[in-house]
């Protein structure tokens, strides 16, 4: 991902989350504090599919928060957001996607892979190693993600 690519991750992420609007400047945060866990696709030139995702500690951030910095500790790797738009499902690009960034996350010596599903998305999830860990000191900060939402976690 590139500065250049941020209107483009703003308009697929409104396209595919329009119930969790993030601000762009959330996205431009998350790029410049680790732009190597920031990643897009694209197929005949148009952006279909991003993720970002960093080094993180304890439960998920709140949704359209700025961090301000990463922690200097991290204990896990969070993926804050991995949408595909629907012309890029059902080709494996998201469980290559889920697979680097579990490499990566490896790389860089962290144990734990951590995220929080939304729309319907635990079963894809679960597929790829991670289970749902129900916390009471998470259940407000997750209302703002929907009803269904669910943090989860993957050992690596």
């Amino acid at each position: 991902m590139q500065p250049a690519d941020l209107p483009a991750v703003g308009a697929l992420a409104a396209r595919i989350h329009p119930a969790f609007p993030e601000d762009d400047a959330v996205f431009a945060e998350r790029l410049r504090l680790y732009p190597d866990g920031c990643h897009v696709l694209a197929c005949d030139g148009a952006l279909v599919a991003y993720v970002v995702s960093h080094p993180w500690r304890g439960g998920p951030p709140s949704l359209n928060s700025l961090l301000g910095e990463l922690p200097p500790s991290p204990s896990t790797f969070y993926i804050h957001d991995l949408a595909l738009a629907p012309e890029a499902r059902g080709q494996g690009a998201a469980s290559e996607i889920v697979a680097k960034l579990a490499a990566h996350a490896g790389s860089e010596g962290l144990p734990m892979m951590a995220l929080v599903a939304v729309n319907g998305s635990e079963g894809f999830w679960r597929r790829h190693g991670f289970a749902a860990r129900p916390d009471p000191a998470l259940e407000r900060k997750l209302a703002s993600y929907g009803d269904d939402a669910r943090f989860m976690t993957r050992a690596l």
